[in-house]
């Protein structure tokens, strides 16, 4: 196999650690505002705040050279993630 193409392979193996090293950091950070929610009576869905959160990754991407709709997906199944865990939070309290 070629050379290049096994480094390029190593790179992408390294990148995918960090992505999910942030990824679970993320998360960490989810299930404290999840906790904080449950504890305030606060909704889980903000949907204003899903939206700018949305709306900010999508024109980082664009500056970063990246698919706006590509990025909104990725966002999409974060925050969807992030509102299950948040509810599951709030249904063990």
């Amino acid at each position: 196999m070629n050379d290049q193409l096994e480094e390029f392979r190593a790179q992408i193996d390294a990148l995918d650690i960090e992505l999910i090293d942030v990824l679970a950091r993320r998360m960490d950070v989810v299930r404290k505002v999840g906790e904080l929610k449950a504890k305030d009576g606060i909704s889980v869905v903000q949907a204003e705040r899903a939206q700018a959160v949305k709306d900010r990754a999508a024109r980082m991407g664009l500056a970063k050279g990246l698919n706006d709709t590509f990025v909104r997906q990725i966002y999409d199944l974060m925050i969807d993630h992030a509102h299950d865990l948040e509810r599951d939070i709030k249904d063990v309290r």
